[in-house]
């Protein structure tokens, strides 16, 4: 069976979506390839055909996930050869939309139900995005990992306290407050 296979994607799919759901009610370490395989209506002979336990649904489901957001992380370049903050549109940002997207796995990072291992490996993919973008020209003496961090830290804040406000502020909201937070200057 290839990865491509429609029953291989099925049976993915649903081992992600049961395991999202049960997240909901307990922490990973918690969570056994029984329960998920009964949830999901999969065998464990299925189970372990494409896994070993159930932390390598998360990571595999995790890893999907920061494909989409690096792609929802390079809309805005798509269309220009050089980004320059003053120009950027809100509509192009597309990170708060995969944000909520993929709300519930989002919900589920941000809480304690997971290791906090999981919230510093989306730190650190958010990191990498925003140092692959970092070939414009800083000035020297600018640390740009420190700079990278910096920005990272700036977004998951953002996408925290939309988190911790429920989500009530629309995706388009939350790409005009970023897009404004960029083009603050500072008194």
């Amino acid at each position: 069976m290839s990865k491509n296979d429609l029953r291989v994607i099925k049976t993915k799919d649903a081992l992600h979506r049961t395991l999202l759901e049960i997240l909901n009610e307990k922490s990973l370490d918690e969570i056994t390839v029984t329960e998920i395989c009964k949830r999901a209506r999969i065998n464990r002979g299925t189970f372990y055909l494409h896994y070993r336990q159930v932390e390598d649904v998360f990571g595999e489901y995790f890893k999907e996930i920061t494909l989409d957001l690096a792609e929802s992380y390079k809309e805005p370049y798509r269309k220009v050869s050089v980004l320059r903050a003053s120009e950027l549109d809100p509509s192009t940002v597309r990170i708060f939309h995969h944000i909520e997207n993929f709300k519930m796995f989002y919900e589920i990072i941000l809480s304690e139900k997971v290791p906090l291992s999981y919230y510093y490996l989306l730190f650190e993919e958010i990191e990498k995005l925003f140092q692959q973008d970092m070939e414009i020209k800083l000035e020297e003496e600018i640390n740009h990992q420190m700079y990278a961090s910096y920005h990272a830290n700036a977004i998951i804040g953002m996408i925290i306290y939309w988190y911790k406000n429920g989500f009530s502020y629309s995706a388009d909201y939350m790409n005009e407050q970023l897009v404004q937070f960029v083009n603050m200057k500072t008194k």
